[in-house]
């Protein structure tokens, strides 16, 4: 689940950098704001690529999707690039565990088919 969540992750790292040097262009955004609100989505992003296995790192990360999603009210393509994420979040989450649980079942039978060297 790991590999793919951080996958996902960086990806949105990228288009939230994109999205702060589009919101630049709005005269009713300061620059200071955009940065300092993309800054910190961008380094939750980093953050969470390691806190993704943890307690509570997909809960995090679902936060960070739903800001993506209302992050469409400043860059108007954001609300649908926000979606386009969410669901490779839930796909990254959902087949992630699949793959997890299908290799713990293979480490099981590899692991019990050998026998004993005691």
């Amino acid at each position: 689940m790991r590999t793919l969540c951080s996958s996902t992750l960086i990806g949105e790292f990228f288009i939230i950098g994109f999205a702060g040097l589009v919101a630049m262009k709005d005269p009713g955004l300061s620059t200071t704001t955009v940065w300092t609100v993309s800054g910190v989505a961008m380094f939750l992003c980093l953050v969470l690529c390691g806190l993704v296995t943890r307690p509570g790192g997909v809960a995090l990360g679902w936060a960070l999707q739903i800001a993506l999603i209302a992050s469409g009210f400043a860059v108007p393509m954001m609300f649908f690039l926000g979606v386009v994420f969410a669901a490779l979040w839930w796909a990254s989450v959902h087949y992630g565990r699949k793959v997890d649980e299908a290799k713990a079942r293979f480490a099981d039978r590899s692991g019990s088919s050998t026998p004993d060297a005691a």
